[in-house]
């Protein structure tokens, strides 16, 4: 088949993030925006499984989802022509970082734990982890204990109060900046 060259930054980029701060919104626009495919690790997982990510919590163990999600993240790393947002917590687990960072461009999102409350609790059944009392107290904290994996990535941008063709511009601003730093 002819191989066409597009002019964009990169070929394959990764959004992490906390929950709620637009991975999968974000992400299907900047595919759109630089001609790439588009996968929400998450609804991977799902299609994979034939399970929904809280009945993977619910009856498996988040143990088992978080060997699972290694391993989806292991084969996407492998597809080209590739934007993919990866589960909140994904980019936590040390392999899982080391794989996305080799692999290309990783970008964190980022939101105030009230933009992501006010984003995320409409739909308390999407998310296992804030099964409970407490959601805010609970975003909170899990984004305190994240926030060191989440700040590895090379790319970063802030979603609060913006319209997102706003921060898809600001990525690819700044995936081009990456890529000159890599000399490529």
């Amino acid at each position: 088949m002819m191989r066409i060259e597009v002019p964009r930054p990169t070929t394959w980029v990764a959004l992490t993030g906390f929950m709620g701060v637009g991975k999968t919104r974000i992400g299907r626009e900047l595919a759109q925006e630089l001609m790439l495919h588009f996968i929400d690790l998450d609804r991977y997982i799902e299609r994979e499984t034939g399970l929904s990510i809280p009945d993977i919590f619910r009856y498996l163990g988040e143990a088992t989802f978080r060997r699972l999600e290694a391993e989806a993240v292991a084969e996407v790393a492998s597809k080209p022509y590739l934007v993919v947002a990866l589960g909140g917590g994904t980019f936590v687990n040390p392999e899982n970082r080391r794989i996305l960072l080799a692999r290309g461009p990783v970008v964190a999102l980022w939101a105030s734990p009230e933009t992501i409350y006010e984003r995320v609790r409409r739909r308390p059944g999407k998310r296992p982890l804030l099964a409970g009392e407490a959601p805010l107290e609970r975003i909170r904290k899990l984004l305190a204990e994240r926030e060191a994996a989440y700040r590895e990535a090379p790319i970063h941008a802030s979603t609060d109060q913006r319209a997102s063709r706003e921060v898809v511009q600001e990525i690819i601003e700044k995936l081009w900046r990456w890529r000159e730093a890599q000399g490529t």
